[in-house]
């Protein structure tokens, strides 16, 4: 695929992929997210993804929410740890409406205090929605435990106490910090050209100032295995093991993607899959993951079963982990598992607007995105010994912590 790059004067990155599709999809994705907040700011990144909607110096709320909806459209956004979203899906023809939108939101909003007011009830509504959900809390706990101490362990939504207390002056001061023009990227996925789409970008974000970022992340340098068992008034235990993992930059990062593809990714005949549902039928949620940060990474392994099936459970883990680490996949085994998340990845690229939130956040990151040709060559070259010295490294036992909630 080729894509359409290009820079504002102020340091706005613009990037752009043309597909012959009615539907058309466009973001900003900022590089700023929880991990970039201050302890009595914890939540505001978050606050900020809700507030942004409530009023503009030229809309209220039901105009902002209306401008895409009334013509099919539909507006959205998101917060993780490291980044900021508002993205939107429209019909090709609606560009020039949806950027000018996009830049009365990011550069306008007022923030008015009663919208403030009721965005905090509805927050903290979600707060505890959200703790209700023990197999969804798990995993927020389990960064809070390895993470101890550090930002980047803080989960996103913020306590009731911290969200009750933001201020429109809040608010502006976080911004003024975090979104740096040289920290954005407006990507697009439609039918539109290049050239036109960055005319677009330049008569909306031109004006907004540039400001590069002055600051770095404090990055997390030091884990110690816990184990951590919470009484919890459900029907079944829910169990994460996981620990550190490698960051965004890390040379062996696509092998570890690899790697928890065979381990317990998306597929039903994973490992762990295959273990503890099709051959023992003691768990039905079960999945593995890997998230790389700027700085660092996590590996994770989640179920829910049965009291009584909790330390076998476990032990089937640790006896699928053992496997990888002292046996060379086969290399029918290796193709197959290649060919998987090739198939994956493919699929994925597919959704036009996973593609446009992948492309931002590619940029934003590597400034460039790999075509999948090249991608498939990377995970052509990895070996059965790559994968078998990453499961030693990545997860040793000893590195490993545990949450289980009875």
């Amino acid at each position: 695929m080729e894509y359409f790059l290009n820079q504002l004067p102020n340091g706005i990155r613009v990037v752009h992929q043309y597909v012959d599709s009615p539907v058309a999809h466009c973001g900003i994705i900022i590089n700023a997210g929880s991990r970039d907040e201050a302890v009595p700011e914890q939540g505001l990144a978050h606050f900020i993804e809700h507030t942004i909607f409530k009023g503009t110096r030229k809309r209220k709320s039901f105009h902002i929410l209306s401008r895409l909806e009334d013509v099919g459209g539909e507006l959205n956004a998101y917060t993780t740890k490291e980044e900021t979203a508002i993205h939107a899906s429209f019909l090709a023809e609606y560009y020039d409406r949806t950027m000018e939108l996009f830049s009365d939101i990011l550069i306008n909003s007022t923030f008015p205090d009663q919208e403030l007011k009721k965005e905090k009830d509805v927050i903290i509504d979600e707060i505890n929605s959200y703790n209700d959900s023990p197999a969804e809390l798990i995993f927020d706990e389990f960064e809070e435990l390895i993470f101890e101490g550090h930002p980047i362990g803080r989960n996103i939504l913020g306590t009731p106490e911290n969200v009750r207390g933001f201020t429109r002056e809040d608010i502006e001061r976080f911004m003024a910090r975090n979104y740096n023009t040289d920290q954005i990227v407006i990507c697009s996925v439609g039918n539109i050209s290049g050239k036109r789409f960055y005319h677009l970008a330049q008569r909306y974000f031109s004006h907004f100032p540039g400001n590069e970022r002055a600051f770095s992340r404090p990055k997390f340098v030091s884990n110690t295995a816990k184990t951590k068992s919470v009484e919890k008034e459900t029907f079944q235990s829910h169990c994460l093991i996981g620990g550190l993992a490698y960051d965004v930059f890390h040379t062996d990062r696509i092998g570890l993607v690899l790697l928890n593809t065979v381990l317990g990714g998306q597929s039903g005949n994973s490992r762990l899959n295959l273990a503890l549902r099709e051959r023992n039928g003691i768990a039905y949620n079960l999945e593995s993951s890997y998230t790389a940060y700027s700085d660092t990474g996590t590996i994770t392994i989640y179920f829910g079963t049965d009291q009584v099936n909790l330390d076998k459970a476990i032990s089937l883990i640790k006896r699928e982990i053992i496997i990888l680490q002292n046996k060379l996949l086969g290399d029918i085994q290796i193709s197959k598992a290649k060919k998987q998340l090739v198939g994956q990845l493919a699929m994925s690229q597919e959704n036009h607007e996973d593609l446009m939130l992948t492309l931002g956040k590619s940029f934003l990151t590597y400034n460039k995105m790999d075509g999948l040709d090249v991608i498939y060559k990377k995970i052509d070259a990895i070996t059965p010994t790559q994968i078998r010295n990453i499961a030693n490294e990545i997860l040793d036992f000893e590195k490993l912590s545990m949450l289980i909630y009875k």
